[in-house]
């Protein structure tokens, strides 16, 4: 049960991670690619375009939030 509520929250990081690579590459070519192959980039990005930014990164939060509980329940059975 623990391994599917780990690929939930894998799927939902996923999900979250495209939206914020659209808005990067339609702020810019150089901010999409920055993000795509550097990843201090996308933290640059975050801080800078927080207003387009913010909802993908929240979804990108919540699926890293039930990927940790999925792990930690996992290790508790």
């Amino acid at each position: 049960m623990e391994i599917i509520v780990q690929f939930f929250g894998l799927g939902i990081f996923i999900i979250g991670g495209i939206p914020f690579l659209i808005e990067a590459f339609t702020t810019s070519l150089l901010w999409g690619l920055g993000c795509v192959f550097l990843t201090p980039v996308t933290i640059f990005y975050l801080t800078f375009h927080w207003g387009d930014a913010k909802k993908p990164f929240a979804i990108q939060l919540v699926g890293l939030l039930v990927l940790i509980a999925g792990t930690y329940f996992a290790e508790i059975t």
